[in-house]
């Protein structure tokens, strides 16, 4: 489908790439797809000892007196789709669409985050016309969920001396720095009662939020399901309303899009409640009017069933911790202007069969801040009795002005399109700060086309920003400094 675009050869090989199932930590096939491919242009080619791929590629004639680059993208993507499409991304590729300028998932993630980098780094290894210095493709592995692949790659593996990375999500910036994180998880046991036969069932739904990163789009003020549901919730269970369980949200670095609760009402005064609801939508739908239009919240009367409840103590400190949990944007960077520098994603909500889950990835540009925001989820989460533990930690990039190779991408892109870039830092875990603790001398940078809504079914890549990737990525590789 996609070969009518161009660069034909990017978007064969996304294509190619998008065949294959690739979730984080179930990236078997894809390893041995990019292996199969490595080996299949008679590369040198390896699998390092936690699953990372590299593929070497010597200079082309005239370039051998240059630097040697390192190519990173990651191999996994984030497996997310709507409720009511029906897709198994364990056995099924990617069914994708072109609209306009956009190229589109049907109804679940597209993959160009980070697929269209991979696919242009797979384009440069199969060339036979392009000109460049001596690569080493670096593959990584389980970006999206730990960055353990970054985590695991040891130094001395790579010879390379400037490291390009491929993962930035806007076609005018190019990233020198990027937050680290941490998961905030909390854990809470209670013992559970049976629903009185007198009980009447209902279920609360919140659906039809975009979602997205929970990092480059935690700024822009969309709404979070679970958050929404608690404050439904809440203003519910002080009309009499019994909960029974949550099922809200998904993957750590997603903004929640849907999120739903069982309740039991025993004497309910239907229209006392619904008056109470219904007002409290009309207040969600104006505050979101703008940002995330298509919200649709809804309470309906269901099937009586011999369900399970919460006690009523632990009822109320568990929606009062959840009301009270910081969500989205902790603070502002005074160092640089417009950047997130500490946020949080309340991102999962699971109550059922006597157990409590949430769970959050905080981020921050400042590991002090990042500690502080994670300390405050902890105290408010141990408030309510639950246990709360920190795992998945990964440092910040820090920003170098100063870089060499930075000044080879702002001279190179404005020769190019006539404008300066903006260099900024950004709100999303790269990898680069934590390759940069095994190869601390390796100068890094970070670019890409435009991708949007990544982490939500609504993500889609300009085909016209991909082209100037493709040029502009093309140009860099004429532009690396000779060896020293």
């Amino acid at each position: 489908m996609l070969e009518q675009l161009e660069p034909s050869t990017v978007w064969t090989h996304f294509e190619a790439l998008n065949a294959v199932p690739r979730a984080s930590k179930k990236e078997e096939r894809v390893i041995q797809f990019m292996l199969d491919f490595g080996h299949g242009l008679g590369l040198s080619t390896v699998k390092d000892a936690v699953g990372n791929v590299i593929i070497r590629k010597p200079a082309t004639a005239g370039m051998e007196g240059r630097q040697t680059v390192v190519l990173q993208s990651h191999l996994d993507m984030v497996h997310q789709k709507n409720n009511d499409t029906v897709f198994d991304f364990d056995n099924q590729g990617i069914q994708m669409w072109i609209d306009g300028d956009w190229l589109r998932a049907d109804g679940t993630t597209l993959g160009a985050d980070n697929g269209i980098g991979v696919a242009a780094i797979m384009g440069l290894l199969s060339a036979m016309d392009i000109a460049h210095p001596a690569l080493e493709a670096l593959f990584t592995i389980d970006e999206e969920t730990g960055m353990t692949g970054a985590k695991g790659l040891q130094g001395g593996l790579l010879s390379g001396s400037i490291l390009l990375n491929l993962d930035t999500e806007e076609d005018t910036e190019i990233d020198i720095g990027c937050a680290g994180g941490v998961d905030v998880t909390a854990r809470l046991s209670y013992e559970t009662s049976l629903v009185s036969e007198k009980a009447m069932l209902y279920q609360l739904q919140v659906k039809g939020l975009q979602g997205g990163h929970s990092g480059m789009e935690i700024h822009k003020g969309l709404g979070n399901a679970n958050k929404i549901l608690t404050r439904l919730l809440y203003k519910l269970t002080l009309q009499g309303a019994r909960l029974s369980n949550i099922d809200g949200g998904g993957l750590r670095n997603a903004i929640p899009r849907e999120a739903a609760a069982l309740l039991a009402f025993e004497d309910i005064d239907e229209q006392g409640v619904f008056s109470v609801f219904d007002k409290e939508v009309a207040a969600l739908k104006a505050e979101f009017a703008t940002v995330d239009a298509g919200l649709q919240i809804s309470l309906l009367k269901i099937a009586a069933a011999p369900v399970t409840l919460l006690p009523t103590a632990v009822q109320e400190k568990l929606l009062k911790a959840l009301y009270a949990a910081p969500n989205g944007v902790y603070r502002m960077s005074a160092d640089f202007a417009d950047l997130v520098e500490t946020s949080n994603n309340i991102a999962r909500v699971e109550v059922k069969d006597g157990a409590i889950v949430i769970k959050c990835l905080t981020r921050s540009s400042v590991e002090s801040s990042k500690w502080d925001l994670a300390t405050a989820l902890r105290s408010c989460f141990e408030l309510m009795g639950a246990e709360v533990s920190f795992s998945g930690d990964y440092p910040g990039w820090t920003p170098n002005p100063h870089s060499a190779i930075l000044e080879v991408l702002k001279s190179t892109y404005t020769s190019l399109f006539a404008e300066e870039p903006e260099v900024v830092a950004c709100h999303a875990g790269l990898e680069c700060g934590i390759l940069g603790t095994n190869y601390p001398g390796m100068d890094m940078i970070s670019f890409g086309p435009t991708i949007l809504g990544a982490h939500s079914p609504q993500e889609r890549v300009s085909i016209s920003s991909v082209q100037k990737f493709w040029k502009f990525l093309l140009q860099i590789l004429q532009q690396i400094p000779a060896s020293k």
